[in-house]
């Protein structure tokens, strides 16, 4: 039997996309912090699809976390054909207003652990006849965020790491594929601390989780490079790559209220 890994599945698009998965029929591995909240997502979706759910409560910002999950995969005999690394989640506003340890969490959430889960688990991938590594990017990686500035960052290394590890596994049965959505309906601004004024504009473009996920799952099995979702946000990448960085910066510092 095959599964599905996904990282932060309890809410937001993790939770869309292994709904998404479970209605293709594709048993899943789920990872995240809430236990009720995954324990009540898995009995739904085994009862709603008919398929194997099983899930490990897990706090990836600590530093035992990798090594607990794929313990967990390892003593349990799992076998994966596709790796969601999803989980992630960001700081707004002044980069002094928090502690260095604070970005340092955030950033081996965003960073440290899709890079150890995906160089542990690719041995395994690359045994399947076709296997995917879908990386949970951000509209935010195609430029400097003054007020998300260590989250924006965090993200253009996944971007450009997935970019790299895909050009490098280009002769095997893995395909990796960098999903980047913009403002999305989830608790991302609540637990980023975004202003007032960003919430406004996130409100005027947001997607629903389950748009990002079905677009998500689309591209990984059409083993698509990259994706932005919405036009909007194509159109925000476009015009980063077009304008001077100053001009970008000032009107995504205007956002977040560093202006």
């Amino acid at each position: 039997m095959l599964y599905a890994l996904v990282t932060g599945a309890s809410k937001g698009i993790g939770k869309a996309i292994a709904t998404e998965l479970a209605a293709r029929k594709i048993p899943l591995l789920l990872v995240a912090r809430d236990e009720q909240a995954l324990d009540a997502l898995s009995a739904s979706l085994r009862q709603q699809y008919q398929v194997p759910v099983q899930y490990l409560v897990c706090d990836l910002a600590s530093d035992q976390a990798p090594a607990k999950l794929l313990e967990w995969i390892n003593t349990n005999g799992y076998e994966l054909h596709i790796l969601v690394n999803n989980a992630g989640y960001g700081l707004s506003g002044a980069f002094e207003n928090y502690t260095a340890t604070e970005h340092t969490d955030m950033m081996r959430v965003n960073m440290q652990v899709p890079v150890i889960l995906t160089h542990s688990l690719l041995p395994m991938l690359k045994k399947q006849q076709q296997a995917y590594i879908l990386n949970i990017v951000s509209s935010a990686a195609y430029q400097a965020v003054p007020g998300l500035s260590v989250y924006a960052a965090s993200k253009a290394f996944m971007l450009r790491f997935s970019r790299g590890l895909r050009y490098e596994l280009r002769n095997t049965t893995v395909s990796v594929t960098a999903l980047s959505p913009g403002s999305t309906d989830t608790g991302f601004a609540h637990r980023a601390k975004v202003g007032k004024k960003g919430l406004k504009a996130a409100e005027k473009v947001n997607m629903t989780p389950e748009a990002v996920a079905r677009l998500a799952v689309n591209a990984m099995f059409a083993r698509k490079p990259e994706l932005i979702t919405g036009w909007v946000n194509k159109l925000g990448a476009f015009l980063v790559w077009l304008l001077p960085d100053f001009i970008s910066e000032k009107a995504a510092a205007s956002i977040y209220e560093l202006d």
